[in-house]
């Protein structure tokens, strides 16, 4: 096991991959009374099309899929997994995300056998077709939900103008057509190659003795038999910047109009684990120069009523993926659009970009990053979703710490293209 001590946050964090490639990071939290556990597999929505384990030839699977095996994980034969999870004071949940699906635990005690629990019913699927099919009636009934929200269609809307090809932008739960056609034989293929150890991490947090964790955590594995695992083979379209669709848009039973504007990065991205993070780091203090709620954009468009508090931004980077975007409620939505993209097509030149911005930014950015030290469900999320490499979320401060004004300027280079651009609006349904 790995000892690694961050003296800036004065954090150790204890690591180490076990003999059928799980990775496990422990980080101990005296002070705490509480315990978190996430158990993360590199494998998300977009994942649907790879070569299966033991197998050479590529198949594609239905859309939705990862989020279903979420779901059926959870039920097994004689058994409710939340309900034992309750039984033994602990609050459980799952989420599936673009490129991971975590399943995760909270408690207060009987950590040891939370924490069996978590890696127990992970690792034990239980696929019937009576099982599945009954469970397609459910996840239609969330997916009709999220087709009602408009702010979702809002998200989706815009990344179906950047990515049209890329599964990127179907929803995660995917659509009511599309989870007709999964069947047991299907969630156990996808289980098979991407729930393998090899491709998943377990991060705990809290209360918790480093070593006799790791020792309990070990033994729990080695009661277990795993097939030698193989290198994960996924595909995806390839796209170039002439297949993004300029504008779009669509009419749903809204008060006001929406609109948001999105950019597409480039695919070229820096291979070391620093300069990645460090480069997603530059382009967040870019953006928060431009358009936070203190920036001089921010207070004229908000002065003139163009956007109102409904106004955010965000940037987003993953693997196969970075994109920003930027949306509000407006009474003008093509104005908005018009006005947005002008201000990041020039934002190279803009006033807001000096040395005492970005150095006011990243204190801000470093002291709501050592406050969210404080919560173990930050940590644990964040560092699956922050890791580069050998570089973590525990390496965050350094990051923000190395960053000038030059790297910014070099970022924002490079991520800003006029043929990157797309604007998608949602307008008011008109009544009959």
């Amino acid at each position: 096991m790995k000892k690694i001590f961050y003296p800036s946050i004065k954090e150790t964090l204890y690591t180490g991959i076990l003999d059928n490639g799980l990775e496990v990071t422990l980080l101990p939290k005296p002070d705490f009374h509480k315990t978190y556990g996430l158990f993360t597999t590199n494998y998300g929505s977009i994942d649907n099309e790879f070569v299966p384990l033991g197998q050479e030839d590529f198949t594609k699977v239905p859309d939705g899929i990862a989020h279903f095996l979420e779901h059926k994980l959870f039920e097994k034969e004689d058994e409710d997994v939340f309900q034992k999870f309750g039984r033994q004071g602990a609050s459980s949940n799952a989420f599936t995300s673009f490129t991971r699906t975590s399943y995760l635990f909270s408690s207060t005690d009987n950590t040891l056998q939370n924490i069996q629990t978590l890696l127990d019913f992970v690792q034990d699927p239980y696929f019937t077709d009576e099982s599945v099919n009954k469970e397609k009636g459910i996840i239609a009934q969330e997916i009709r939900m999220y087709q009602d929200d408009p702010n979702w269609r809002l998200y989706f809307g815009i990344l179906n103008n950047l990515y049209p090809k890329h599964p990127l932008h179907i929803d995660i739960a995917g659509t009511e057509e599309s989870i007709t056609h999964i069947t047991a034989e299907d969630l156990y293929l996808c289980y098979n190659t991407f729930y393998h150890p090899s491709n998943m991490n377990l991060f705990i947090v809290g209360n918790l003795e480093p070593e006799q964790l790791m020792t309990f955590i070990i033994e729990n594995q080695a009661q277990k038999e795993f097939v030698p695992s193989q290198p994960i083979k996924r595909r995806f379209p390839v796209e170039t910047p002439k297949e993004i669709i300029k504008e779009d848009r669509i009419e749903l039973s809204v008060s006001r109009p929406k609109a948001i504007v999105g950019l597409k990065g480039l695919d070229t991205l820096p291979e070391d684990g620093f300069e990645l993070l460090k480069y997603q780091t530059s382009l967040q203090l870019l953006l928060h120069l431009l358009f936070s709620d203190t920036s001089a954009s921010y207070l004229e468009m908000y002065n003139d009523g163009l956007i109102d508090d409904s106004f955010s931004y965000e940037f987003t980077l993953d693997r196969s993926f970075h994109f920003a975007d930027f949306s509000t409620d407006t009474n003008e939505p093509e104005r908005f659009a018009n006005q947005m993209i002008n201000l990041i097509l020039k934002s190279k030149d803009s006033p807001e970009l000096t040395e005492r911005n970005l150095n006011l930014a990243k204190r801000k950015m470093m002291g709501k990053h050592l406050q969210s030290l404080d919560s173990l469900e930050y940590i644990a999320n964040q560092f699956s979703s922050m890791k580069f490499g050998e570089t973590t979320l525990f390496d965050f401060a350094e990051v923000i710490d190395s960053i000038e004004l030059k790297d910014v300027l070099e970022a924002q280079e490079n991520f800003v293209r006029p043929d990157g651009l797309s604007r998608f609006f949602i307008y008011p349904k008109e009544r009959a």
